[in-house]
């Protein structure tokens, strides 16, 4: 690898410039292995390290000394750092949230490679955890899952869904920026109301994880007459628990999710680090049919897919930074960043990853449960994000509870909200 092919790329730098006291920049996986024999740590570590080899990052730590920061290689590797027994006791689903908070609190270390795995338990049920930490500058959802998968997971495994959606030849996105004043006045012109997670953070972190069956919501989406995605489905159940666990005052918000968009081909290297744009949509709170809501969701999100804005909006941050990183229109690029990021633009980030299409095992352990969790941040108070497993999306909840506090509570809103919208979609 060339000097130059080591230096983080813009995206992936950006990200780890976002690090502070209080945002550690990774994202949390949660797997749940059933009852069964202890794990043998030292042996998972031994079967992780052979399978290192088509992962170099994985192996490498981050250099910040330069003008900018470059992937070198971790001479003092050592992977027991990297793949541990928590040390904790855990009983309870309960201890299990707290230690998953802690561990998504604490920052990784620079020194070393940045991720690590996590070893929880057992339960008093016999089950045991892993939670692998992965730093977005590592890796986006996509690749962090599919990094998982290749190095932890029994070989048997199928592979995660198919990556998202597919980047726009170069040519064809040219012919598209026509209609980029359209995109920017979807995604960009309507700035919401004052948002309930429009807060300050501090450096802690509550978890709380929900479940709702995957081929409920293609039956909810496949109820109504306009297509509607499986994502869509999944958003109109997010909006839903919101609704219902903000309480009357949500009937007057106008409160817009942005959906994080994957523009990574399937075949992509597995180092190909991030290619992230999104998707701004109203959640419709105002409605009090679930059905309606659902409607309105999928029609914004189909507007924007079918002209292109994840891609555009992809293009234009790209081509203000470029000009910006050569000495021109600073001013454009910091004003362009500040309303992109604005809680006014968006009031929360709702992800969601393609896991494992099948039933998938580790040392011979079936995963019965996978949950994904990522950071909050400042303004920004509440993140969610969901990943497929199975016939089950997970979804995580993530907060700084002396912001937002009660967010169990608001788990338990969106499994209620998942069964009135399949209620009367059927």
């Amino acid at each position: 690898m060339t000097a130059e092919e080591a230096v983080l790329s813009p995206d992936d730098a950006r990200i780890l410039a976002l690090e502070s006291a209080v945002v550690a920049g990774h994202t949390l996986k949660l797997m749940v292995l059933e009852p069964g024999e202890t794990l043998d740590v030292d042996r998972l570590r031994r079967r992780v390290a052979e399978r290192l080899g088509d992962h170099p990052r994985a192996r490498e730590r981050v250099d910040t000394a330069g003008d900018r920061p470059r992937w070198v290689p971790a001479d003092d590797f050592d992977i027991s750092r990297h793949i541990r027994r928590h040390p904790r006791p855990v009983a309870t689903d309960d201890d299990l949230r707290h230690i998953a908070g802690e561990l998504m609190a604490a920052h990784l270390d620079h020194r070393h490679p940045l991720w690590t795995i996590d070893v929880i338990g057992p339960l008093e049920d016999g089950r045991e955890v892993l939670a692998a930490r992965l730093h977005h500058a590592m890796v986006d959802g996509i690749a962090g899952m599919r990094f998982l998968q290749e190095v932890l997971t029994d070989p048997r495994d199928a592979p995660a869904s198919a990556v998202g959606m597919r980047p726009t030849a170069t040519v064809a996105r040219r012919s598209l920026w026509h209609r980029l004043p359209a995109a920017i006045a979807r995604e960009l012109g309507h700035p919401g109301s004052r948002s309930p997670f429009d807060l300050p953070i501090t450096g802690r972190r509550e978890l709380a994880f929900a479940a709702v069956p995957l081929s409920g919501l293609k039956a909810i989406g496949a109820s109504r007459p306009e297509h509607t995605t499986v994502n869509d489905a999944l958003m109109a159940v997010v909006a839903g628990g919101l609704r219902g666990w903000i309480g009357a005052t949500a009937t007057h918000l106008d409160l817009r999710a942005q959906i994080p968009v994957s523009l990574h081909h399937r075949d992509d290297a597995p180092d190909v680090g991030n290619r992230d744009s999104f998707m701004n949509v109203d959640l419709a709170l105002q409605a009090s049919d679930p059905l309606t809501r659902l409607d309105r969701i999928s029609a914004q999100t189909r507007t924007a897919k079918q002209a292109h804005d994840a891609e555009l909006m992809y293009d234009l941050m790209h081509a203000v930074g470029q000009v910006h990183a050569v000495g021109g229109l600073p001013r454009a690029s910091a004003l362009l960043e500040r309303v992109e990021s604005s809680a006014r633009e968006f009031s929360v980030a709702i992800s969601n990853v393609p896991g494992p299409r099948g039933e998938t095992s580790v040392s011979g352990r079936r995963v019965t449960k996978l949950f994904s969790s990522s950071e909050p941040g400042a303004h920004h108070a509440l993140r969610i994000a969901a990943i497929s497993h199975e016939d089950t999306i997970g979804i995580g909840f993530c907060t700084d509870p002396t912001a937002v506090p009660g967010v169990v509570d608001l788990a338990t809103a969106v499994e209620t909200a998942y069964d009135a919208l399949h209620r009367a979609a059927h």
